[in-house]
């Protein structure tokens, strides 16, 4: 028996984005979109494909995500970011688990996620297959607090996809300097809740070993 899915997408901005993004998802039976009040023509894009546009104050990216997934009414969940893309590869992939899937299997899919960065693929580095958390069913679990990268908290199994999903990251250094100082900004704050002591290694040894573990070892360079 055919499964039904949401599409769960976070917003602010994008209008440069948002419409490739919800495109690559109108196949979905629905799309719930919430926005932090965006001062483009964000929100007008997402209604030309949805009904279901919602407004609420940023509160982060677990409290935000988790807002739109509670609002899905679909077996099947699917987390989708402004700035990514599903591929018919993966398109297909996905509409066979609805298909397919019964309560004995996965309740939960990690996907490996290409990211693009300035128009190139970045296959090495350790960058890719990059697995990410996106297909659930509908009431299996939540986004932790975490910020700024998120953790997906489920009870049952665990499967993987192996058609990726297309990240179309920092187009130009404008976007890359943007998106730094949010992460490390948010990063920061969660730092300083755990209360850690920053020792001197972390500013000295760690910046050395993740440089040669990343660029060398993984081969960056490439």
């Amino acid at each position: 028996m055919h499964q039904t899915i949401s599409c769960a997408i976070v917003v602010f901005n994008e209008e440069r984005n948002i419409r490739e993004a919800l495109d690559s998802v109108a196949w979905m039976d629905e799309i719930i979109a919430v926005d932090s009040y965006s001062t483009d023509k964000t929100v007008e894009i997402c209604r030309e494909f949805t009904p279901h546009v919602f407004q609420r104050k940023w509160n982060g990216f677990g409290e935000q995500k988790n807002s739109a997934i509670d609002r899905a009414t679909s077996d099947w969940v699917f987390i989708l970011d402004a700035d990514e893309r599903v591929s018919d590869d993966l398109r297909e992939e996905i509409q066979r688990v609805l298909e397919t899937s019964g309560q004995a299997g996965p309740v939960a899919y990690s996907l490996p996620r290409k990211n693009y960065y300035y128009g190139k693929w970045i296959r090495w580095g350790g960058v890719y297959p990059d697995y990410q958390l996106r297909l659930f069913r509908r009431g299996v679990g939540r986004l932790d607090a975490s910020e700024p990268h998120n953790r997906f908290v489920f009870e049952g199994l665990h499967g993987y996809l192996t058609h990726p999903l297309d990240h179309y990251t920092e187009r130009t250094i404008e976007d890359h300097f943007k998106k730094f100082n949010n992460f490390t900004t948010l990063a920061a704050r969660e730092r300083g809740k755990t209360k850690k002591t920053v020792r001197w290694s972390d500013l000295t040894i760690r910046p050395l070993f993740t440089f040669w573990k990343y660029y060398v070892q993984r081969q960056a360079f490439r």
